[in-house]
């Protein structure tokens, strides 16, 4: 057939049931979850699995849980054992049992009863063992070594996440008769569905088989696949019998089934039909095997000018990329948690998910088949390659494997391989090696959509580039795939959000005949972080407010971009970047628990079909300032919203973008916020409760700290919800500092003020990100009594604990490189010496948290003055607290 990229393709995909944690058994084929009761041990001196000491886990497991989450680099990367004494039923005797793995990372080799039954290799596809050589004695074991150490053949070698080891996905036994249906070498069912010729009036229902029938166990075998409606009335059927003694595995296509006037599988309207395939003896009627799959039948198609078009219609695919992790639980979570990340992506009004950077639990995408969730799925080939044939075998193997184990979902589209493969660019110092590195990928590149397009030729293929427009396209790369994807971040990485929609229009006009996919784009947003005057990189929710409004009005504009993807649906690990938040990467729209961020709000605003109403800044709950005006925003698909803060009107403002916004008054304490919109005679609203501190009346009537952030132009609230505001420079008769200014990394382009290093001791590192660097003197005016006040510290100049991302796109200078200048002081304390030479790095190392508290009496009207002297280099000062005590 042809491959154009305006050829409709039309078929239909199903998703295979029979090994996913929502299969249901048959009496032909049992499948039996056995994720409880396992015993595990690290082998962090490879004394093997006999030598070792288990504790008791279940499953999905990983052992880097929490390792990743520490102060220390790095996280174990080595060898797990897991081992399960077996419960098999007596009748099991003579059937076939298979050890079915959902996943685990990234080598694993099975054991029975001590010997070596089978082995995989990748991280993120599933595999079955058979278990020939079980005794029934009650006594069979299955120890499971897995190792996620770094491996130069195995994809992913680098990346801006974390590698989780273990048997992190669902267990199963798989007990069926010695004649059934399997394709052990992909881990499959054996049962790949298609359909041709797909239109509102008729479509064509292919169905391949393979089957397994040892020993001629069976003389003569009926074949039969029975079409169903979602309301069990039956649709089309076809039967194949075999010949006499059929072979041992066999592969075969059954009869086409017409179907007549079938009903559309849509983002609106996700039905499913059923089909059932079943072996039969044809001696006896026996049933030996039954699988059944859900379908949905449905054609489409991309077209480089006008974007992609979903049963003849127009469609532009909205949505988020995913990774699969959650807080505290690493990649080791339960399947009802992933389809909910689903639900949260449909609830938002989306209509696509990338599945990134690796293939994901069946369960995800048999949520997008039946809530209507388009997909694309790929194999993690992220930011570099190996040149060897090792490196090549495991990804096609890999690609193999995704595309066999997922073909029959009806959400899939597109086939995925690479992503950003020439950030992490090898041989930069030479170049005729660099050729050879780059030829090396552009011929893995082809090689791996070769075999994609002849393994399945019923769906797209894509590669996702970053924006190095030029690198790509002299590579050779933009040329083969089907679908070009593109990771941009104007205006967080480098330039300015505004540069985003030009960049679109200059990549289409550099290859008018590729369908193009936005398939990254994102801003961090530290949900703890706010600020009035938002830039980039300072994590604030509005800056990513501000950056996503931007991008969905230039994506929505142009009809050449198929779709786009942002990045993220929610946070995720990443245990090399440092941040705000530490091994967290937070472009989500939601947090690593899955709450949402304003930028979920957004999306579910533009592209929600529902009247939508949310006060904005939702988990902005606690707020401050030393004035009570500050802007309140509502996000909302309605044209206009009125609010009324306290029962006092604050009048109707347009919906422009998503947003509406008010400059309110807020009381000292807890204020109440209605926002309230009509449209066709029907009232919509929100309500939300928002405590205001008010400083420093707040200080000085006991009520709370005043806590301020030095060098900073951002708000912030702690792990104890204490919110922390910037500081200023001092006026009479208020608070401030005299002299210094906010430290800022030498030669970087990306951070306008404070640092981006992981502060060992602290969850809250923001408090020690900024500084004020050369400071003489902070006054606060408070009138007499005792205070505590808490000085907070950190050197930031230095070589800090964290390794430097090629994710940041900027000329941005390794701090890594600069050596902490020689900085000495002493403090005092309303003329009191309470810090003594005071060298940070010295006595407590880099980017480390210091905490000094000291109590005072304010018993005149001087108030409280701190007091900076050099004694060598220039003071600092990171944060400060006050707090009246009486």
């Amino acid at each position: 057939m042809s491959l154009k990229t305006c050829l409709a393709l039309s078929f239909v995909f199903i998703y295979s049931i029979v090994f996913s944690q929502q299969s249901k058994s048959t009496s032909a084929r049992l499948v039996v979850n056995i994720n409880q009761n396992w015993q595990f041990s690290k082998d962090e001196k490879a004394k093997g699995y006999d030598q070792l000491k288990y504790t008791n886990v279940n499953i999905p497991h990983t052992w880097n849980a929490f390792d990743v989450l520490d102060d220390e680099p790095g996280y174990y990367r080595g060898v797990g054992y897991y081992k399960k004494k077996l419960n098999l039923k007596p009748e099991w005797k003579g059937k076939k049992i298979y050890l079915d793995f959902g996943a685990a990372n990234q080598e694993t080799s099975v054991y029975l009863n001590g010997k070596k039954v089978g082995s995989h290799i990748g991280g993120y596809t599933g595999f079955t063992v058979a278990l020939d050589q079980l005794k029934f004695d009650g006594k069979d074991e299955v120890v499971v070594k897995v190792d996620n150490s770094h491996n130069e053949s195995i994809p992913p070698l680098t990346g801006d996440f974390t590698f989780f080891g273990g048997m992190y996905r669902n267990v199963s036994l798989v007990v069926v008769n010695q004649a059934h249906f399997a394709d052990e070498t992909y881990g499959t069912t054996g049962i790949y569905v298609h359909a041709d010729e797909v239109s509102s009036e008729r479509a064509t229902l292919n169905v391949n088989t393979n089957w397994v029938n040892p020993y001629s166990f069976i003389n003569e075998i009926l074949v039969t696949t029975t079409l169903i409606d979602a309301k069990s009335n039956k649709v089309g059927e076809s039967k194949w019998l075999s010949s006499k003694n059929p072979s041992i595995n066999t592969n075969f296509s059954l009869p086409k089934i017409e179907v007549k006037n079938p009903i559309l599988w849509s983002p609106e309207n996700p039905y499913l039909y059923r089909v059932i395939t079943r072996l039969t003896d044809q001696k006896t009627g026996k049933i030996l095997d039954e699988v059944k799959t859900n379908i949905g039948f449905r054609h489409f198609s991309f077209d480089a000018e006008k974007g992609f078009f979903l049963n003849g219609k127009s469609v532009k695919l909205i949505g988020a990329s995913r990774h699969q992790d959650f807080a505290k639980m690493g990649n080791a979570v339960p399947s009802a948690l992933q389809v909910k990340d689903v639900e949260l992506l449909k609830e938002m009004g989306g209509n696509f998910l990338r599945v990134a950077h690796y293939p994901q639990d069946q369960a995800v995408l048999d949520a997008c088949d039946r809530l209507g969730i388009l997909t694309s799925v790929e194999i993690p080939i992220v930011n570099e390659i190996t040149e060897t044939e090792a490196f090549y075998n495991n990804c096609k193997a890999m690609q193999l494997e995704m595309i066999k184990q997922n073909y029959n979902h009806t959400s899939v589209i597109i086939w995925a391989y690479m992503n950003e493969v020439l950030l992490k660019m090898r041989y930069g110092k030479e170049p005729e090696r660099k050729k050879i590195y780059l030829k090396s990928i552009e011929n893995l590149a082809q090689n791996l959509e070769d075999l994609t397009r002849k393994t399945d030729p019923t769906r797209y293929t894509m590669m996702s580039n970053h924006g190095d427009v030029t690198g790509y396209t002299n590579a050779g790369l933009v040329k083969i795939p089907m679908i070009v994807g593109w990771n941009l971040y104007q205006g967080w990485y480098g330039g300015k959000s505004e540069d985003f929609g030009p960049a679109l229009d200059r990549i289409h006009a550099a290859m008018p005949d590729k369908p193009l996919i936005v398939t990254e784009y994102g801003a961090d947003v530290d949900p703890r972080i706010h600020a009035d005057n938002p830039i980039r990189f300072d994590k604030s929710l509005a800056y990513g407010m501000k950056y996503h409004q931007i991008y969905i009005k230039d994506i929505l504009t142009r009809p050449f971009i198929a779709g786009a993807a942002a990045w993220n649906l929610s946070d995720f690990s990443s245990e090399t970047r440092s941040e705000t938040m530490p091994s967290i990467n937070n472009k989500g729209l939601l947090t690593l628990e899955r709450q949402p961020k304003n930028t979920y709000f957004l999306y579910k605003a533009q592209f929600s079909k529902n009247p939508y109403i949310k006060i904005g800044d939702g988990s902005w709950k606690v707020r401050g300032g030393i004035t009570p005006k500050q802007e309140l925003t509502v996000i909302s698909n309605l044209d206009s919203v009125s609010v009324t803060v306290n029962g006092k009107a604050q009048g109707k403002r347009a919906v422009v973008d998503g947003v509406a916004s008010w400059s309110v008054d807020f009381k000292s304490g807890k204020n109440e916020v209605e926002a309230i919109a009509y449209k066709n005679g029907k009232t919509f609203k929100d309500q939300s409760t928002i405590d205001f501190v008010l400083q420093p009346q707040a200080l000085l009537n006991s009520s709370a700290s005043l806590n301020i952030l030095l060098g900073s132009q951002r708000q912030f609230i702690d792990d104890k919800n204490q919110i922390w505001l910037p500081s200023k420079a001092h006026e009479q008769n208020s608070w401030g500092h005299i002299g210094g200014e906010p430290f800022k990394i030498k030669n970087s382009s990306r951070q306008l003020y404070g640092s981006d290093k992981n502060i060992i001791g602290t969850q809250n590192d923001p408090i020690y990100q900024t500084q004020l660097v050369g400071i003489d003197v902070y006054e606060l005016a408070v009138p007499k009594g005792k205070y505590e006040v808490t000085l907070h510290f950190a050197e930031l100049m230095g070589n800090g604990i964290q390794s430097v991302l090629p994710y940041n796109l900027d000329s941005l200078v390794a701090e890594g490189k600069e050596v902490p200048p020689q900085r000495v002081f002493d403090v005092y304390l309303n003329n009191k010496l309470v810090v003594k030479a005071l060298n940070i790095a010295a006595k407590y190392g880099i980017a480390r948290s210091v905490e000094r508290k000291f109590e005072c009496i304010v018993s005149d009207d001087k108030g409280i003055k701190l007091a900076f002297k050099s004694i060598a280099g220039k003071p600092v000062l990171n944060a400060l607290q006050v707090k009246k005590l009486n």
